[in-house]
């Protein structure tokens, strides 16, 4: 199983180590202040790790060098950002998310990279589908058949550049909005895919598995095969330069 470091022992962080752990994974929460360890069940196994979340020696205490993913989920925008930026760039942890009071700074998070939830009632919800690794889509909606479901794709890094109809066609669903800087976008013919994106699409619910494979994958040869004719007809149309994805024909 995975291992977790979750910043921030409030409400949001209580609920995302208590979850991880019940599914199996090994988890380490910080916070720096240690009567907030009390929050946590009296049968939680995990790590408390005393300090700032953005101290590398005290990452390095919580097991950051061996993480799967990490959560910033303290009080404070600031702190969690840079705690986030901290695992990202210093500790190449690959899924980072980190939760913020203000919503208007979310685009500014999102360029440097970094997921970020909103701190509403759903944010731990929000916090777990952004870190967990491998598991079944969660449905955001089913239509009345239960054989259609929209959720959100969880993408490698690798697919970002690739035009989202690629996408559509690698994992046999339908996007139908991208939430981008923390605002929904309906894809154009030309929208591709950009790290830090939201991706929803429509998929069957008994493929639901399968699509979550793919996609935590880099793209195989045929994928950017496509992806490339994609481009190439899209420089035809409009007499710019060709350029192909690396990998592609």
């Amino acid at each position: 199983m995975a291992h977790f470091v979750i910043m921030g022992v409030g409400r949001v962080g209580v609920m995302v180590a208590h979850t991880l752990e019940d599914s199996g994974h090994t988890v380490a929460v910080i916070d720096q202040d240690d009567r907030a360890f009390r929050r946590l069940r009296k049968s939680f196994e995990g790590k408390k790790v005393t300090g700032l979340g953005f101290d590398r020696e005290v990452l390095r205490r919580a097991g950051i060098e061996e993480a799967y993913a990490f959560a910033a989920v303290s009080s404070g925008d600031n702190s969690n950002i840079i705690a986030a930026r901290v695992a990202r760039e210093t500790f190449k942890v690959r899924h980072v998310v980190a939760r913020i009071y203000d919503p208007s700074r979310a685009e500014f998070y999102q360029r440097l990279g970094i997921p970020t939830v909103a701190a509403v009632r759903w944010s731990a919800d929000q916090a777990l589908r952004r870190i967990l690794p491998e598991q079944s889509i969660t449905a955001d909606f089913r239509e009345a058949s239960g054989r259609l479901q929209l959720g959100e794709l969880s993408l490698d890094d690798s697919w970002s550049g690739l035009h989202l109809e690629a996408i559509e066609e690698a994992a046999g669903v339908r996007v139908a909005f991208v939430t981008r800087f923390g605002e929904g976008v309906l894809p154009g013919p030309d929208t591709s895919y950009q790290q830090g994106d939201v991706v929803h699409a429509m998929m069957r619910t008994g493929e639901v598995e399968a699509i979550s494979r793919i996609l935590s994958r880099p793209p195989d040869p045929d994928v950017l095969d496509f992806a490339n004719s994609l481009r190439r007809d899209a420089e035809d149309a409009s007499g710019a330069d060709r350029t192909t994805y690396p990998g592609g024909n």
